[in-house]
């Protein structure tokens, strides 16, 4: 089955429309697209303040980006203990953590060629 093409953009703004809709924080856009040999063309990264919050967020991104553009991540993986959760929906790469967890690894400071967008939040 091959791969339907979504547009990145309307795929990012729906991700992040899915982080907002259950209060997900601090999130950050890391595009990786000039950077040579990354594995995807963004990364999404938020967080919650707890597991429940965490799965919540990712399932309220699922229900949307499959509602909105018909599309599903190719593979996510972290929902039995609800500390990191990525999403691979093949060019976006979701990770969403618990704020301790996001701390611990600091992904951001890896990818420190990208180009961070900060997303603010209204609650």
């Amino acid at each position: 089955m091959a791969k339907k093409n979504i547009n990145n953009d309307a795929l990012l703004a729906n991700i992040i429309k899915g982080i907002e809709e259950v209060k997900g924080n601090d999130i950050d856009i890391l595009d990786l697209r000039a950077i040579d040999n990354t594995v995807c063309d963004y990364f999404v990264i938020c967080n919650g303040t707890s597991n429940t919050q965490v799965n919540a967020i990712v399932h309220s991104i699922q229900k949307i980006v499959s509602r909105e553009l018909k599309d599903k991540p190719w593979h996510v993986e972290g929902t039995e203990n609800g500390e990191w959760v990525l999403m691979d929906y093949v060019n976006i790469v979701v990770h969403v953590f618990q704020k301790h967890i996001r701390e611990y690894y600091n992904i951001e400071s890896l990818w420190g060629d990208a180009r961070i967008t900060s997303i603010g939040n209204n609650y």
